[in-house]
């Protein structure tokens, strides 16, 4: 049994079975990754996959039981040359951050150019993606932080912490008939079209809540990936938006207004993630830090290692 087995056995699941684009991510051959199978099964004595002919169907008992295996030696495995680059590089590597685009738009501006002064050397790849797809690069070990108020909080084999709080409030063209009233209700916003973010984004769920509990049907004409699509639309007049608070700015968003909604809509998470069992880098929990002062490495180091027997 060795290392490249183990990835392969990894990667088919990854890969749907798919023995071409196994070789593909691993850069070798399909004939060699059948070969490695072949082999790994004889050297075990289980068939590991389901076969039609050639052609991979799934995995048997014995494959399902041995892919939760090889994942984690592969995160050890990963974890031990992280546990020695900690110690003998400590200001040199890579960090992947997964963040959605409000994240990685607004929140995370300031902590990345603090990290940058004080780490010029870690080369810090930042992703934007979906909360799930946030949520698979931290289960396949392609990322080392993912940033989103959706999912993260969800998943078992993920550890998550809080970074901040935060509300939707409505966004409207400058002079528009909802700036004069002295309070915002649901029902005045709900008499005009309504341009906000894509079901699973930004607290979308959250949004249609406080509607459906006050017996409201919002008009949602459009919905976007992110805010700057959505004020550019209502910049065009085609409704008014709801987005998050923070997306606004009024020194850029000088043909918009933001009004108050802080007492309509609930308060929305936004958390940091890690998987569990993944040793970080020093310079990854000093990231984590710089978000919140109160994710020490020690805090986070506690939440993430599991307890060994």
């Amino acid at each position: 049994m060795n290392f490249q087995q183990l990835r392969i056995i990894r990667e088919t699941v990854r890969q749907n079975f798919n023995l071409t684009e196994v070789a593909n991510v691993l850069h070798t051959s399909q004939s060699g990754v059948s070969k490695h199978i072949k082999d790994l099964e004889d050297e075990l004595g289980v068939e590991l996959y389901i076969r039609r002919g050639k052609r991979l169907l799934g995995l048997t008992e014995p494959g399902r039981e041995m892919v939760k295996l090889v994942e984690r030696m592969l995160l050890d495995a990963s974890s031990i040359k992280n546990l020695a680059d900690h110690y003998s590089r400590q200001d040199t590597g890579q960090l992947t951050v997964a963040a959605t685009h409000t994240q990685a738009r607004y929140i995370l501006p300031q902590v990345v150019t603090a990290f940058k002064k004080q780490y010029p050397k870690v080369h810090l790849r930042l992703h934007q993606g979906s909360p799930k797809e946030i949520v698979q690069m931290l289960l396949e070990g392609e990322a080392d932080i993912g940033v989103a108020t959706e999912s993260l909080g969800d998943i078992e084999e993920l550890a998550s912490f809080p970074f901040y709080s935060w509300r939707h409030a409505v966004v409207v063209p400058k002079n528009h008939p909802l700036t004069i009233l002295k309070t915002l209700t649901l029902e005045a916003i709900a008499e005009y079209p309504i341009i906000t973010y894509h079901e699973g984004f930004t607290g979308r769920a959250q949004v249609e809540k406080v509607f459906q509990e006050a017996g409201l049907t919002p008009d949602i004409v459009m919905s976007a990936l992110d805010a700057d699509v959505i004020k550019s639309y209502v910049e065009l007049d085609l409704g008014i938006g709801i987005i998050a608070s923070v997306a606004f700015s009024p020194e850029r968003d000088t043909a918009l207004q933001l009004l108050d909604g802080e007492h309509l809509f609930l308060q929305n998470h936004t958390k940091l993630a890690i998987l569990k069992g993944r040793l970080l880098r020093k310079f990854a929990y000093h990231f984590i830090e710089m978000c919140s002062p109160e994710l020490t490495e020690a805090v986070v180091a506690k939440s993430v290692t599991p307890e060994r027997s």
